[in-house]
């Protein structure tokens, strides 16, 4: 038993790193983060993984940290920095179409029909969550949770572990990202929000016209059923737009993963 422990010591740091580049993708990745998965289940699905990709990982390629604490806590950060990155890159679509929806329901007037969401822990908006769930769909389906996997190996290539430097930020690739996450939920939240504008103007002329119309109690009602009929008719281009998206995104999180280092 103590032979065999032995033997086993000499891998303990390199599988450590292995672990903690691996464990990054579940605090901010997309549908891995999520609370409803119970927090045993995620360690036992890192370790699993760990002891498939260790073995792949070449013994000589680790850089093993300086013995002082603070080096080796150093460099368990930037190995689970590495995950962190991928994850987020990975989870902006998502967010880009949940915050598209959080737009709908303010334009709808359904800002204050909001429901608890124990994924963040506070309350969220009704069109936010329908197209988030959505853009997980798209996730799913583009390949989402494989590629992140296979990003992260990927850097097992290029990066041996323990040999992350804080140099190597992807800020550029983050920023461009994030405007083009911005810049889809302008336009998967720009139909409704045109029709609305369009209500808006004509309940106004209605309303000089025909001021006997109660123009606030017709009006709400108008807004919600006019906005979830543009809404369920563009739900088919904005998955196609979200699936465009996830696609290009997960590109260049793979060109990240290839070339960053």
């Amino acid at each position: 038993m103590t032979e065999g422990l032995q033997h086993l010591l000499p891998h303990a740091a390199g599988f450590a790193m292995v672990l903690a580049r691996l464990s990054g993708l579940f605090i901010f990745g997309p549908l891995l983060s999520s609370v409803a998965i119970p927090m045993r289940i995620k360690a036992l699905f890192v370790a699993a993984m760990a002891c498939a990709v260790y073995p792949v990982v070449s013994a000589e390629s680790f850089v093993p940290p300086s013995p002082d604490l603070f080096s080796i806590a150093g460099a368990f950060v930037m190995e689970v920095g590495i995950g962190v990155v991928i994850g987020v890159l990975a989870a902006v679509p998502l967010l880009a179409m949940e915050m598209a929806g959080v737009l709908i329901g303010q334009q709808m007037g359904l800002g204050l029909a909001r429901v608890f969401n124990p994924e963040v822990d506070f309350d969220t908006d009704l069109v936010g969550q329908l197209l988030f769930y959505i853009a997980a769909g798209a996730f799913l389906a583009a390949g989402g949770i494989e590629t992140m996997f296979g990003s992260v190996v990927e850097t097992f290539r290029l990066v041996p572990p323990g040999g992350f430097h804080p140099s190597s930020t992807p800020l550029d690739l983050l920023l461009g990202i994030v405007a083009g996450g911005y810049e889809l939920a302008w336009r998967v939240a720009a139909p409704v929000t045109a029709m609305i504008m369009l209500m808006f103007i004509s309940m106004g002329v209605i309303g000089k016209t025909m001021p006997q119309i109660n123009i606030m109690s017709v009006g709400f009602t108008a807004k919600v059923l006019g906005g979830l009929t543009v809404l369920t008719a563009s739900v088919y281009a904005a998955h196609g737009a979200v699936l465009d998206h996830v696609t290009a995104s997960l590109r260049a999180v793979v060109r990240w993963a290839a070339g960053a280092f």
